[in-house]
């Protein structure tokens, strides 16, 4: 039995491969839709990430590309000269077995697929619903030519569109099914309106604090609400057009000093409570740095958002005088410590007891246990 059977195998064993999706997964996989360069994360390097290419290491390429890991398939949008940061990637096949089981399509249903990425969530769907029922969309016209030559490769010609997945695909609507590969801040409501009643939209969905969610969202009819829930722990590459601002260093020196009430590792302490605090500090993003020459002394928690607010947090000596910089209009360290507080007086809720409503008119806000109960 081979790598990539063998992960089936135990996707299957453990609960986490449908029986229904099992085929799709075999009859296409990953490794046929994982372009020949690949980049897989190296401290060493000057940008993070070493270059694979199936060509010059066919070892190291299908060793990547059989585990069970996310691949990263382009870096900083395709340019050269960027600073490593992942733009697009094969996804995990758990995460992808995670979310086409709470997609929940049957025979009949259409699909719009957001984020065609290597092409092989279209491929997976097209095997199961066939080639007319999805249409896949993707922003980057490179990555969807390559996609598109792997679909074709598989003899697979669903519908493929280049363009801005937040706007979805008006011409192809209604879908009973909508499914995101790439994370939202906030759910589109051209995704809503694209829907018909009673369909689904899956979606990875986060905040700048904690891009962590997996939703599961039910459309609701014509003018009313819809509602969902959160049903898995994951995290995957932004939207481009939701992407959360990048971490500066301040310009100016702080305008307010301090100890820490809390010990920064708690803002952080577990996926359940690091997505809570970031349902209640909006905006806010979050980086660790140290200097190389003393990485424990100096190693200090760093907090923004987008309107001149910023702070750091010394995680040795936390306790200590100067150990909390800030400044700007908000407080950021003090409203993480409050919003953990707020999750501990809740009773430490884990992330799926959170839900997401989307107004008719598009807003959106997070509730605890119900809709009811809607987070301030």
């Amino acid at each position: 039995m081979d790598e990539y059977a063998q992960l089936l195998a135990g996707l299957a064993e453990a609960g986490e491969l449908d029986e229904e999706w099992r085929g799709a997964f075999e009859h296409a996989p990953r490794s046929a839709f994982v372009p020949d360069r690949i980049w897989v994360e190296d401290g060493d390097a000057s940008n993070g990430y070493r270059l694979v290419d199936k060509g010059a290491d066919p070892v190291g390429w299908w060793t990547e590309v059989n585990s069970g890991r996310q691949v990263v398939t382009q870096l900083d949008d395709g340019r050269a000269d960027g600073p490593g940061v992942a733009t697009s990637s094969g996804s995990m096949p758990r995460l992808v077995a995670s979310m086409l089981h709470h997609l929940d399509v049957a025979d009949g249903d259409t699909v719009l697929d957001v984020g065609t990425g290597t092409g092989w969530t279209s491929a997976l769907l097209c095997h199961r619903l066939g080639d007319r029922a999805v249409t896949t969309v993707e922003v980057d016209p490179v990555v969807a030519a390559t996609a598109g030559k792997h679909l074709a490769a598989f003899g697979l010609k669903p519908c493929q569109v280049v363009g801005d997945g937040l706007l979805g695909h008006p011409a192809g609507g209604p879908f009973d099914r909508i499914h995101s590969t790439a994370a939202v801040q906030r759910v589109p409501l051209a995704w809503i309106e694209q829907t018909r009643p009673g369909g689904v939209v899956v979606t990875p969905w986060g905040t700048p604090y904690a891009n962590a969610g997996l939703l599961r969202l039910e459309v609701g009819e014509r003018g009313r609400d819809s509602h969902g829930r959160f049903v898995g722990d994951v995290s995957f590459m932004w939207m481009r057009a939701q992407r959360p601002h990048t971490v500066t260093s301040p310009d100016l020196p702080p305008a307010r000093r301090g100890p820490s009430p809390m010990d920064p590792d708690l803002a952080e302490e577990n996926v359940h409570a690091a997505f809570a605090v970031g349902l209640r500090v909006p905006g806010v993003r979050t980086l660790h740095t140290w200097q190389a020459a003393d990485p424990v002394g100096t190693h200090r928690f760093r907090l923004s958002d987008e309107s001149g607010s910023w702070a750091t947090v010394r995680f040795n000596d936390w306790h200590g005088a100067d150990a909390v910089h800030q400044s700007g209009p908000r407080r950021l360290w003090d409203e993480v410590v409050a919003a953990r507080r707020a999750w501990l007086a809740d009773g430490r809720p884990e992330l799926t007891r959170f839900g997401l409503t989307v107004t008719a008119r598009g807003d959106q806000h997070v509730w605890l246990d119900n809709p009811g109960s809607t987070l301030r």
